[in-house]
């Protein structure tokens, strides 16, 4: 596979990931997320023009770093599933950190770059969310969300991505200042994030020209046909 074509499989991960997490409660979804989140980077590593062996370094720390973050929550204790949500965050952060430095190290904008600002775009939504959940779960004294809203990976990732997108329906807001600071963040990164790099993209996106055929553009009337020379005469 080359290179210029793991955006695509990337942003597929991505979407599978979120879709999993957003339709499946259950621990074991949450769980595999980490292992999503660890091909993620390593994907995005592949893209990277890391130098040496870094990238087989970081990608080694992530496997190992993940295996050691789902053992460290099977106990079921908040600290650990809190470990388990950084770990998480931290995953994508690094990812999102490889997508950009690749797509502005391209000299020309393809449909590769508008793949690769998709997919840190998710990867910002997903990782908020992986934050959201570290601080519900560390908290013990009162719920992450206002009128004691559910919070769980659902509604921490809806809460997320409504944040990044400013859509801000209202239904659920964060009850603690931490939690309120780390949203107004997250609605500053993604609009900065639009305005700027996406935007900055799309209006120097050019598609490729095709070749063109021999003779493709000549008018039918260009071709001489049968009487075209008693006409002349």
């Amino acid at each position: 596979m080359r290179v210029q074509g793991r955006y695509g499989l990337l942003l597929a991960v991505l979407v599978g990931s979120y879709l999993l997490a957003a339709f499946n409660g259950a621990k074991l979804a949450t769980d595999v997320q980490v292992i999503l989140f660890a091909g993620v980077l390593l994907i995005a590593l592949s893209t990277s023009p890391l130098p040496g062996r870094w990238p087989r370094l970081i990608g080694a720390i992530a496997v190992i770093g993940s295996v050691v973050a789902y053992l460290t929550s099977l106990n079921g204790s908040r600290v650990g599933t809190a470990s388990e949500d950084l770990w998480k965050a931290l995953l994508l952060l690094a990812s999102a950190i490889m997508v950009v430095r690749r797509v502005l190290a391209r000299r020309t904008v393809t449909i590769q770059s508008i793949y690769g600002a998709l997919c840190a775009y998710l990867i910002i939504g997903l990782m908020f969310a992986a934050i959201y959940a570290a601080i519900g779960h560390l908290d013990n004294s009162s719920s992450f969300f206002a009128d004691n809203q559910p919070a769980n990976t659902q509604t921490y990732q809806y809460f997320s991505f409504t944040t990044l997108t400013t859509l801000g329906y209202g239904d659920f807001t964060a009850a603690q200042n931490g939690g309120r600071a780390i949203a107004v963040l997250e609605a500053m990164t993604g609009q900065v994030f639009l305005a700027t790099l996406v935007a900055r993209l799309v209006s120097a996106y050019r598609a490729p020209e095709r070749p063109e055929r021999p003779g493709r553009d000549r008018l039918p009337e260009d071709v001489d046909g049968p009487g075209d020379d008693e006409d002349r005469d």
